[in-house]
């Protein structure tokens, strides 16, 4: 997109905050404060800045919707027709303070350490470098991607759609790491990546630390990645290093890594004990609920938004499979009541990836309500409507993902 271009927020687009649906629960001043301190204080609408903080002053302004100044979105029409999102649009989702421009000052001296193997060992990124390389790419989503069609007005930034992005990562294949150190330890049963944010003082660590554990059947796929789209991995998404599990939501690929361990339980830090769980609304989080690990399929209309011409239209939009292949998207015009299977577009990334998919439609003067739905390789499609939780996770009903259309 040129500098200067404007893109316009619609009624299809719920903006940086729904006040209807906002719901704050604090315990306490000092509670509070730590928001504050975390720099995840929402934004009202109104407050939406003109430009972005230093650590993303290099992102696409006019593509963002910013919701505070650890969280912006991509606006639904700036996700473009292509398979890989340019770096300047992803979204950004930080659960800490972004650490100094001066860790990635040199990158190959950035150190892991990898426990939980026969030889556990602390490695730099050069050294990780000389075991092996591979290039994946695979969507990146906030688990919370779709919140804002919550209607019981779930916690937390209020997505729409923009929550997501697929890119292209280059780092080490974590099993080929792994095998380099004698292999896993003896019982263990999950992956947890330590991040290297620096801690604001006062706080329980347990509590704000970014640690998370995925099942050890992600290890086949996962790297330790240096990369983004072809370019050094930026400090904005975890540069230098950055724990990538392909097919799992974003808070699983975690941030500035500085230790992967395999363990036998999964972490006891809140971000992994009580926070990404799947429970019902009003209920507590707590470790024995589903933790937001394989993302489901899903897919969303880019194109066009809110009025459109009367005769030949052409309806866009990204479908992707989680872990598996897609096997087809279908659009519907009329809100559901009948179908028509999309074309996709551009080359196939391999399961990770998300696709464009194209569907030309003749449309008279009138509105409609498009709306479009994907099945995956093993016969998964996307339910009609959601599955209400109380943090808003995991959206994929393709009927809150629609779009009204005017066409004249």
């Amino acid at each position: 997109m040129k500098q200067g271009t404007t893109i316009q927020r619609g009624p299809n687009d719920p903006g940086p905050v729904n006040e209807g649906r906002r719901r704050i629960l604090m315990g306490s001043a000092g509670a509070m404060a730590a928001v504050s301190l975390l720099g995840i204080t929402p934004l009202a609408k109104a407050e939406e800045p003109k430009t972005l903080p230093d650590y993303a002053a290099w992102k696409e302004r006019n593509a963002l919707i910013v919701h505070s100044t650890n969280t912006m979105e991509t606006r639904r029409d700036a996700i473009g027709q292509g398979v890989v999102t340019p770096s300047d649009r992803l979204f950004i989702r930080n659960n800490l303070p972004t650490p100094p421009e001066s860790i990635v000052a040199d990158r190959d001296a950035w150190e892991v350490r990898i426990e939980g193997v026969k030889n556990p060992t602390t490695m730099t990124i050069g050294e990780l470098k000389e075991i092996g390389v591979a290039t994946v790419a695979s969507v990146l989503q906030c688990s919370g991607n779709g919140r804002a069609f919550f209607p019981h007005g779930a916690g937390g930034t209020q997505w729409s759609v923009g929550a997501a992005g697929c890119v292209v990562w280059t780092g080490v294949p974590l099993k080929e790491v792994v095998d380099a150190l004698g292999g896993m330890a003896d019982g263990v049963e999950y992956i947890t990546s330590t991040g290297g944010e620096e801690l604001p003082d006062g706080l329980d660590p347990k509590q704000v630390t970014v640690e998370r554990s995925v099942p050890t059947r992600a290890l086949e796929n996962a790297l330790l990645a240096w990369e983004l789209n072809d370019e050094p991995l930026p400090l904005t998404h975890g540069g230098p290093l950055r724990m990538v599990v392909p097919g799992f939501y974003g808070v699983n690929n975690v941030k500035y890594v500085k230790q992967v361990a395999f363990t036998e339980n999964q972490t006891d830090v809140k971000i992994q004990a009580s926070s990404y769980r799947i429970r019902d609304v009003g209920e507590k989080g707590a470790p024995d609920q589903p933790s937001m690990w394989e993302m489901n399929v899903k897919s969303w209309v880019t194109s066009p938004l809110e009025t459109g011409r009367s005769g030949r239209n052409m309806i866009y939009g990204v479908a992707l499979g989680g872990t598996v292949d897609l096997e087809k998207v279908e659009v519907s015009v009329d809100g559901g009541k009948s179908w028509k299977q999309a074309r996709f577009l551009g080359p196939d990334l391999g399961p990770f990836a998300w696709r464009p998919f194209v569907l030309a439609a003749d449309l008279s003067p009138g509105e409609y309500r498009i709306v479009s739905k994907a099945t995956d390789v093993e016969g998964n499609s996307q339910p009609e409507g959601r599955t209400d939780n109380e943090r808003g996770y995991g959206h994929n009903g393709w009927s809150d993902h629609g779009v009204t259309v005017a066409v004249s």
